[in-house]
């Protein structure tokens, strides 16, 4: 008759280690915090749109609630917002603009006063 053998109390500890590792990995990466791991396939294409004179590009992941922007006014000044979950937020210095987008992809922006 065979002898059948028992894993190892050490094995079974690995192994339920690398389980919760690997659901907590999929939760994080469904959730889109996790900047680089959203699969590329799933984001539609850009589509350009002007806010304030300022050039937009902007593309929606439709798997994770996640966006990307590219904004930039000419050669002269750019910035880059991703909006993973969350709303993200940046200004530019050229012309004092503060931007916000949206995970749906909603880009907004506000004139700045004047510094100096």
């Amino acid at each position: 008759m065979p002898v059948l053998h028992r894993p190892s109390r050490m094995t079974a500890v690995c192994l339920i280690l690398a389980a919760v590792l690997l659901a907590t990995g999929a939760f994080t990466v469904r959730q889109g915090p996790v900047t680089g791991l959203l699969p590329e396939g799933r984001w539609s294409g850009w589509r350009s749109e002007e806010v304030l004179h300022w050039s937009a590009h902007i593309r929606v992941n439709t798997w994770a609630h996640a966006a990307e922007a590219e904004i930039h006014m000419g050669k002269a000044e750019s910035i880059t917002l991703k909006a993973y979950g969350e709303d993200a937020q940046g200004t530019t210095s050229m012309d004092p603009t503060a931007f916000t987008l949206t995970p749906d992809g909603k880009l907004t922006g506000r004139g700045l006063p004047a510094t100096g």
